[in-house]
């Protein structure tokens, strides 16, 4: 791995893991990534060292996350943050433009982990998680439905992935 891509990888476990939606050994492994990249500094080390074990990491991740973070020119997004939750949004959308995931894993995604009470940034893909779940009733319930409906939500999500990373989508 690029030094620059396992950066990229930190930062994105980071911000996912501050607003819920990552774990502390995504973030832990980032670090080691880093590390194997030739990425290195003295609190990177002490971040890559925590244990992945479940039980207090996200303690530890508190205490030196945003130490490792500063030493290597990253940003650091406070747990629950709205700031943190807008780059959340747009790693998200760019994971969709990059076909890591699919337009239904997003919109279900920004429904589970950002909701209504979150950041408006997600409200348009929020709400094309209710139009996933009708085209999913109306099949469901056996009544008629064009069969590419699914496919025009699809491409709904996609054109608001766009929106979200090229900076002009509205605030909800």
């Amino acid at each position: 791995m690029r030094p620059d891509d396992a950066l990229t990888r930190l930062q994105e476990a980071a911000v996912l893991w501050s607003i819920g939606s990552g774990t502390p050994a995504g973030v832990i492994g980032a670090a080691c990534d880093c590390l194997v990249a030739g990425v290195d500094t003295p609190t990177l080390r002490i971040l890559a060292g925590i244990s992945p074990t479940p039980g207090s990491e996200s303690d530890e991740l508190r205490r030196w996350l945003g130490d490792a973070l500063a030493e290597l020119s990253l940003t650091f997004f406070p747990q629950g943050s709205r700031a943190g939750e807008d780059e959340a949004v747009r790693i998200m959308a760019r994971r969709l433009l990059d076909r890591t995931i699919t337009a239904r894993a997003l919109t279900s995604w920004a429904y589970g982990f950002i909701t209504w009470d979150g950041t408006p940034l997600a409200a348009g893909l929020i709400d094309l998680e209710y139009a996933y779940e009708i085209v999913e009733a109306v099949v469901h319930d056996g009544q008629p439905y064009p069969g590419d409906a699914a496919a025009g939500v699809d491409a709904d999500v996609v054109a608001e992935a766009r929106r979200l990373i090229s900076g002009t989508a509205g605030n909800g």
